[in-house]
């Protein structure tokens, strides 16, 4: 069920043999993101629940889902990058019925963040699975 983009990452990550090229590859990703206007950065796209500074802004066009994100955490933003890649373009429906804990432990991720920056996927994951079925 995962998008294209996310499979693009998927094969990134096959070819990086160790987990600092991962952690490299994802800060990258980040690093490509536009930055999210400050005018968007209120306590509304605000994420609790994350250990750095986390803003998630949804959009619902068309039927299909998209959010930008920001964080003041470079591995967060990088994060927020492979979420993106995951939901961005989906259904409502495809938003809610991802099972994003296996698709992000495809890329090994599960088992080399802290318990803190976990903590904080699993937040923006829930974050934006509430939003999506919050407008089915």
């Amino acid at each position: 069920m995962a998008s294209a983009a996310f499979e693009e990452i998927v094969e990134d990550f096959e070819f990086l043999e160790d987990w600092e090229d991962r952690y490299r590859h994802v800060i990258e990703q980040g690093k490509a993101m536009e930055p999210l206007e400050e005018a968007l950065k209120v306590p509304a796209t605000k994420v609790d629940g994350c250990a750095s500074q986390v803003w998630l802004h949804p959009t619902i066009s068309d039927g299909r889902f998209h959010f930008d994100g920001e964080s003041d955490a470079l591995i967060v933003r990088g994060l927020i990058a492979v979420l993106r890649s995951l939901y961005n373009g989906l259904t409502l429906a495809e938003v809610v019925a991802v099972d994003a804990r296996a698709e992000l432990e495809r890329l090994g991720l599960n088992e080399h963040l802290s318990a803190q920056r976990s903590n904080g996927v699993r937040a923006m994951i829930e974050r934006i699975r509430d939003t999506a079925a919050a407008q089915l």
